[in-house]
């Protein structure tokens, strides 16, 4: 009998040894793709530059994920926070790729023998001989060894007991680093800005997921709840912070200016020092002058133009500094947002004009502190870069790009999460939990199916008490 394309995994239907052969084949593809496509971006990427080019610029996807779990050194003498490495070992990018690789090959090598080998005495009754699962305990061997797993990562891996910890930064993107975490306990635990969550969640859930599984493999739970529950078959089961210096930031930073009001809150306190703009400015992180840039907000970017942001406006060579806009002490737009400046759309019906108001522009910080223009095409320039942001200075030679901004890997990867996957998963768990509570429906096509619905039959359809009689 020939199988439609959507019921191919009817043949593993019964069939535990090449069911876990399948799930084989699949693990050893995740695993042989993030090797692989970590040695790709490890290939193409450039650290020579973190602060004004970071791997979300480039469009790196599996690195930052990398980083945020502890990795930050290469094969290849570098690490991600700019120091020279001589003796990176097997915790580096490339050697966990290469790990992953290994796993990918071994866990291929696995699926054939389960598909080969698949009828194990282990699947039958050991009293009668007949195929038999004992399905409450392997829920609770499962149970219990991802508890394991995840109280393992909260208490040693994320805390540093027995790991390198993991990536955490300050809210602004400034300091990161990788360095332990101690776990919060109390309410602080739920704020996204801190990062002691990660590892008490972690632990928490793995003792709840070790005891659970635990509880599983001692009690077994009588057969009317799973009747009750409609837990006859697996298929009815169908029914995080991170960090801005590792995946860009997001596009509600800009819409609410969170890095811009930082920006003001340090030039306050600079001028509350009585130090001078020029100095003030001076003082402010070029990394944090970066964020405020609109190219770096992953929502100008549309998800449908391939390649890394720096395909699009260039790779960043450097901050210009903060620019302001003079005539006769009064910025473009006065105290009140009246217009004292603008470039005109018409110059018949010009009143303000750069030429005509002699507009003036001077930095503060950057590469062109105490620089002043006052050339009207110069001085336009710059109030057209204004509205982006800082303005900073591009390479657009060596990538050839092409002006168009792109999204950050942040875009993608939420587009990814939030449309396609929670697509497939919540269909899929619509799907599989209505063949369970359909499944006498699903099971097939009853023989009288076609005397319910012959028309006439009945005086009311496919209602077998309302059948005419023969007169």
């Amino acid at each position: 009998m020939g199988l439609p394309w959507y019921r191919v995994h009817t043949v593993v239907l019964n069939d535990p040894g090449r069911l876990i052969a399948v799930h084989l084949m699949h693990t050893a593809l995740v695993s042989g793709w993030a090797g692989s496509m970590a040695l790709y971006e490890l290939a193409v990427f450039d650290p020579s530059d973190p602060v004004l080019d970071p791997m979300w610029r480039q469009g790196m996807f599996v690195i930052p994920f990398m980083t945020r779990l502890g990795i930050t050194k290469s094969w290849g003498g570098w690490s991600i926070t700019g120091e020279t490495v001589t003796n990176a070992g097997l915790w580096s990018y490339e050697g966990v790729a290469a790990v992953h690789i290994v796993l990918s090959g071994l866990l291929f090598l696995a699926a054939i023998w389960h598909w080969v080998y698949w009828d194990l005495e282990l699947f039958r009754d050991e009293r009668t001989g007949k195929p038999s699962l004992d399905l409450p305990k392997i829920f609770g061997i499962h149970l219990f060894l991802s508890g394991v797993l995840c109280f393992a990562f909260g208490a040693f891996h994320v805390t540093g007991l027995f790991g390198p910890g993991i990536w955490i930064s300050d809210p602004y993107g400034l300091t990161g680093k990788v360095q332990p975490v101690a776990p919060a306990w109390g309410a602080e635990g739920f704020d996204p800005f801190v990062p002691g969550g990660i590892a008490s969640h972690h632990i928490a859930a793995g003792i709840l997921g070790i005891l659970a599984g635990l509880f599983h493999l001692s009690v077994r739970p009588p057969q009317r709840l799973y009747k009750g529950l409609r837990m006859g078959n697996v298929e009815t089961v169908l029914s995080s912070t991170t960090p801005i210096e590792l995946f860009g930031p997001t596009r509600y930073q800009w819409d609410q200016g969170f890095f811009q009001q930082e920006i003001d809150r340090r030039i306050r306190s600079s001028k509350a020092e009585n130090l001078s703009l020029s100095e003030a400015w001076s003082k402010i992180p070029e990394k944090l002058a970066f964020y405020d840039y609109i190219g770096n907000n992953p929502a100008k970017g549309g998800l449908f133009r391939a390649g890394a942001m720096d395909n699009g406006d260039g790779i960043a060579v450097g901050w210009l500094g903060h620019a302001v806009f003079k005539d006769k002490e009064v910025v473009l737009v006065d105290e009140q947002g009246i217009v004292r400046a603008d470039v005109p759309f018409r110059r018949a019906e010009s009143k303000y004009s750069v030429e005509q108001v002699g507009v003036t522009v001077e930095f503060y910080g950057g590469e062109l502190d105490g620089v002043s223009f006052s050339d009207p095409a110069t001085v336009k320039k710059y109030a057209r870069r204004a509205q982006l942001g800082e303005i900073f200075e591009f390479d657009r030679a060596t990538l050839k790009s092409d002006g168009v901004f792109r999204s950050s890997p942040r875009g993608w990867f939420t587009f990814w999460s939030c449309y396609i996957c929670s697509s497939f998963f919540f269909f899929g768990h619509i799907w599989h939990g209505a063949r369970t509570l359909f499944r006498d429906v699903f099971a097939g096509i009853d023989p009288d199916l076609d005397a319910q619905v012959e028309f006439g039959a009945f005086q009311k359809l496919g209602d077998p008490t309302t059948k005419r009689q023969v007169i």
